[in-house]
């Protein structure tokens, strides 16, 4: 896609500091990181979430993302990592080509801060059992 910006940087237009590359995905490390070695990995087709990725795109993404996970670990020792991926902008999307986010965590005052603010209280088990019915009606097969 001619104006998306990570279709540029797979292509060499914009420049990034790359980590891994293969047929089907490039990593490089975020321009605006949140913490030490935030690092990107995207498809190179070009697909704007993961609702328009085929089950293919997927697989060549996902076998990669534990090497990637594997490596920040393995350099820079975090204790934890976040693994984080936004579709569509009411969620946070700022840019329409698929990204997964490997945020490494170092403490807690490392300047990386999700919340989470749980609804257990209006989802009985009833009401999860109905909505997980209903999701399971509309698996693709």
């Amino acid at each position: 896609m001619s104006d998306c910006l990570f279709c540029k940087i797979i292509d060499g237009s914009i420049p990034s500091t790359k980590i891994y590359e293969d047929d089907y995905v490039y990593a490089f490390m975020d321009i605006g990181p949140l913490t030490k070695g935030h690092t990107l990995l995207i498809p190179k087709e070009h697909v704007a979430n993961v609702f328009e990725m085929s089950e293919e795109t997927a697989a060549n993404l996902f076998k990669v993302a534990p090497r990637i996970a594997s490596a920040i670990k393995d350099t820079f020792k975090p204790v934890g990592m976040n693994l984080l991926n936004n579709n569509g902008a009411p969620a946070g999307q700022s840019v329409f080509h698929f990204h997964l986010h490997f945020i490494p965590r170092y403490d807690e005052t490392d300047g990386y801060k999700p919340t989470w603010i749980t609804k257990e209280d209006a989802y009985t088990p009833e009401i999860l059992k109905g909505l997980a019915e209903e999701i399971k009606a509309n698996l693709k097969k």
